[in-house]
């Protein structure tokens, strides 16, 4: 069997991959690390707390079931707060004090999947050494609390207003005279969202906002802003954002229809966060992913890039050993350390539009300072992708590529952590050249590594 936990927690195919019975056990694993005395829990004494969250999909209400019960029956105290963005589970997991904090949400995925995110005191994600100290404790012998030993359980109705307050409170400005469309891709910030941007003072139109179990996702979402681009176009908007499932990303659609990815909105909110001399270092954290148009505007900017390994959490990592406060990815998850713990959607779209209310400039503009170069990425599926820096003819191509594009582009050569595929990524100078560097390192990757 294989490691459980993947790059964002344990995930796969609710009643499937993730049954009920999985959900129980690690929670009681869960509990057992994160809430015993030692080195993981509170002071000895006091009974571990830990918060529930969710986002709409179907499947997290029989999961949030067995998780409250593994919980619980591990002698926890549970806290539910119900459906709330992963992010707003931190910040709970923080401000009530609790030793950890569970938030049950495929992302992104598609509906039939789901999710188990775990968290730590402060609402911080775990370390891998954390994550194997529970899975190595999954289906253990374990003494069972009775009488009133057993945790408690109990609902915390003002999580989202103390969450809404709390993202307000970070703004250095209001929204208002902005009209914004927001797609909440019938998930986890389809309340929360429109209520935090309507408070800071713009104009919202909602779309994708009315979850019904199943919905969550299904073409909207960040993941397609084919909607999202067609409200903004239809109501002369600003702006347009968009949210992910469980709201811990955030994309962005200028007022001409163009897309604002996460590479835009790190330059935009970098270059905000020094005006105000806010930026730790004049840095900011980025992946590998990351556009070379987007590191060649941040040093023309005099703005340094510190490079990490592609997922949210190994940007938290360099974020945390370096002491720096802004980080994130091309897929819109933005980490705001001085306001969060983990990427927090909602969050990046207030201080996005924060930036155009207080300059006056158009999103299109703002995001101008980056100037993309065309990228092509092809996945390479059914070969050997343990042996991608061993092969002799694969270095030969890579290196020929190298030369080939020089200054003026880029090749990334890479395994997938979370499938099984080779992603081959190519930036050059124009769309053509990008195009046949890439199927000419795919097609090598397919005959080197069959």
């Amino acid at each position: 069997m294989g490691r459980l936990f993947g790059t964002d927690g344990v995930r796969g195919l609710a009643n499937a991959d993730l049954t009920a019975e999985l959900a129980l056990d690690l929670a009681v694993a869960a509990a057992h690390v994160l809430g015993d005395v030692g080195s993981f829990g509170p002071a000895k004494g006091r009974r571990p707390v830990a918060v529930v969250g969710r986002d709409t999909r179907a499947s997290g209400e029989f999961l949030e079931a067995a998780v409250v019960a593994g919980l619980a029956s591990a002698g926890a105290d549970v806290v539910r707060v119900g459906v709330l963005p992963t992010p707003a589970v931190a910040f709970l997991t923080a401000v009530l004090d609790a030793d950890l904090g569970v938030m049950l949400s495929a992302s992104h995925n598609p509906m039939p999947d789901n999710g188990i995110k775990l968290l730590a005191r402060g609402g911080h994600k775990l370390a891998d050494d954390v994550e194997d100290a529970i899975e190595e404790r999954l289906r253990e012998g374990w003494a069972r609390p009775t009488g009133a030993d057993v945790g408690r359980v109990s609902d915390h109705r003002e999580g989202a207003e103390l969450y809404v307050s709390h993202l307000l409170s970070t703004l250095p400005n209001r929204l208002d005279g902005l009209t914004v469309v927001v797609d909440c891709a019938n998930g986890a910030a389809s309340l929360v969202g429109p209520d935090a941007l309507r408070r800071a003072g713009a104009t919202v139109i909602e779309i994708h906002a009315s979850p019904d179990g199943l919905n969550i996702n299904e073409a909207c979402g960040s993941t397609h802003l084919g909607d999202l681009i067609d409200a903004v176009m239809a109501h002369g908007a600003d702006a347009g954002v968009a949210f992910d499932g469980d709201a811990d990303r955030c994309l962005a659609v200028d007022g001409l229809g163009n897309v604002v990815d996460g590479d835009h909105v790190l330059a935009v909110l970098g270059l905000a966060m020094r005006e105000r001399g806010a930026l730790t270092h004049n840095t900011v954290v980025a992946t590998v992913m990351a556009n070379l148009g987007f590191k060649i505007a941040l040093e023309a900017a005099a703005l340094t890039v510190v490079e990490t390994g592609v997922g949210d959490r190994y940007v938290l990592e360099a974020m945390r050993e370096g002491g720096y406060v802004l980080g994130g990815e091309q897929s819109g998850h933005v980490i705001m350390a001085d306001h969060a713990t983990t990427g927090d959607g909602v969050l990046t779209a207030l201080h996005l539009l924060a930036r155009i209310a207080e300059t006056g400039r158009s999103l299109a503009d703002l995001a101008g300072v980056v100037v993309k170069l065309p990228q092509v990425l092809l996945n390479v599926r059914g070969v050997d992708k343990g042996r991608i820096a061993s092969e002799p003819a694969l270095l030969a191509a890579l290196a020929d590529a190298d030369a080939e594009l020089g200054t003026t582009g880029r090749v990334l050569l890479r395994p997938s952590g979370t499938e099984p595929v080779v992603r081959v990524m190519v930036e050059a100078a124009s769309a053509e050249q990008a195009r046949a560097v890439a199927e000419r390192l795919a097609e090598v990757v397919r005959l080197t590594l069959a």
